[in-house]
């Protein structure tokens, strides 16, 4: 396990203020990539040094301590230029990275499927390209560890050209994946099954209410980005509506861009969503820095005006529960509070969801003729088709529809109360 030091700068009040808080996230983050942190080095000046980003006396300060506690690691809680990179590694003659190297390392780290794999690679390139210069005594020097995943460390020291070739395949691979994934899209579509995607920030419990309402077993773990591959299943309510549920990687505070451009195909779920449920960890401290740090980046990627609804999650750690639940039968809320955990809230949170999804359609029940293929193969393509049966020369339907769609169809309607 790497020994690592943490950096912070904060350069106005807003962020000596939430210093403290931010670190505590870089150190879950470099945790989460295998380092033992033993030191956090903070610093306050009005802006950063174009050169080693913070003072040259805190440079000298962490090369002591770096040297005293044999660290191996210095990790920067922002994004640091090429140029202060290398200025600090050369000073410090250690392994320097930035919160987005860490970031993309975990990503590459946790990635299980193809299409991770290809989305972190490509991240990963387009972050190290720019940062190659002079970076071949450092690479050496590096012998793999953490911010050395993903590529590696001989695909770093290729010529610009053959990484960028590298860059334009899995582009073109990507773009395949786009292909696949808009066409399964395009049948959702076709098909009038609305589509829920679940967001919100790393570890809030997407994963745990994703499996509370879909009944699956997605992998769950308190880790930082345990989720990247994003999964589709269908959910149902209980009488027999259902709709495809989404859940995708959390989002974190300065996510990268590349990460953000990379994901595309990912993140284009959240894109045609007809509902967004923002899960939010009720229980955390910084809470409110994260519901804005998501709503920061639904907007990034052009989801800010999907409908949304705000999902507290994490109840059931928090001692006034019961006056939180209480608050989910208030009319005109877009929250809800619920533990995923436990369950608590869970059918306040389907019975919304029901009317979202479902407010413009009613339930009816028709029988239609054998012979009539035309209109049995047509009525998929303006209605929900929750139940089909055979009687006798009829089908029997039940279907949710818009009540102007079925007024063609009236002869064909069963009268009653579940009439069959």
């Amino acid at each position: 396990m790497e020994k690592a030091i943490l950096v912070n700068l904060a350069i106005n009040q807003k962020q000596k203020l939430e210093a403290e808080e931010s670190m505590d996230e870089l150190a879950g983050l470099a945790r989460a990539a295998g380092a033992h942190v033993v030191e956090k080095v903070f610093q306050v000046r009005p802006a950063p040094s174009p050169k080693y980003f913070i003072g040259q006396g805190k440079v000298e300060e962490i090369k002591r301590t770096a040297n005293d506690l044999d660290v191996e690691l210095v990790i920067f809680d922002d994004n640091l230029r090429p140029t202060q990179l290398r200025s600090l590694e050369k000073t410090l003659d250690i392994k320097v990275i930035d919160r987005t190297q860490l970031i993309l390392d975990i990503f590459a780290l946790r990635a299980r499927s193809n299409e991770g794999k290809l989305q972190v690679e490509l991240a990963q390139l387009s972050y190290l390209l720019p940062r190659l210069t002079g970076k071949g005594k450092a690479m050496s020097r590096l012998g793999g560890g953490i911010g050395t995943r993903g590529p590696g460390e001989k695909k770093l020291e290729e010529d610009r050209r053959r990484i960028q070739d590298r860059i334009a395949k899995i582009k073109r691979e990507i773009k395949n994946i786009q292909k696949r994934r808009a066409n399964q899209r395009r049948s959702r579509k076709e098909s009038l099954i609305p589509l829920v995607s679940l967001v919100g920030y790393t570890s809030v419990g997407k994963s745990t209410l994703f499996n509370r309402l879909a009944q699956e077993d997605a992998f769950t773990s308190p880790q930082l980005f345990a989720t990247l591959d994003p999964v589709v299943r269908r959910a149902s309510f209980p009488d027999g509506l259902y709709y495809f549920l989404s859940d995708t990687v959390g989002f974190i505070k300065k996510l990268p861009v590349e990460l953000i451009t990379s994901f595309k195909a990912t993140l284009e779920e959240v894109n045609e969503a007809d509902v967004i449920l923002h899960v939010i960890d009720l229980s955390s401290p910084g809470s409110e820095g994260q519901v804005e740090a998501v709503i920061q980046i639904l907007e990034e990627i052009g989801a800010g005006d999907i409908p949304c609804l705000k999902v507290y999650n994490k109840i059931d750690l928090l001692p006034d529960k019961n006056d939180l639940l209480k608050r989910n039968g208030q009319t005109g809320m877009n929250s809800l509070y619920l533990s995923a955990a436990t369950g608590e809230g869970v059918p306040a949170l389907k019975d919304r969801l029901r009317s979202l999804l479902f407010r413009q359609l009613q339930l009816f029940y028709m029988r239609i003729p054998k012979d009539n293929k035309d209109m049995l193969d047509s009525i998929p393509n303006w209605a929900l088709v929750l139940k089909r049966r055979e009687n006798g020369d009829y089908y029997d339907l039940k279907v949710m529809a818009d009540p102007q769609r079925m007024l063609p169809f009236a002869s064909y309607l069963e009268r009653g109360e579940e009439p069959w």
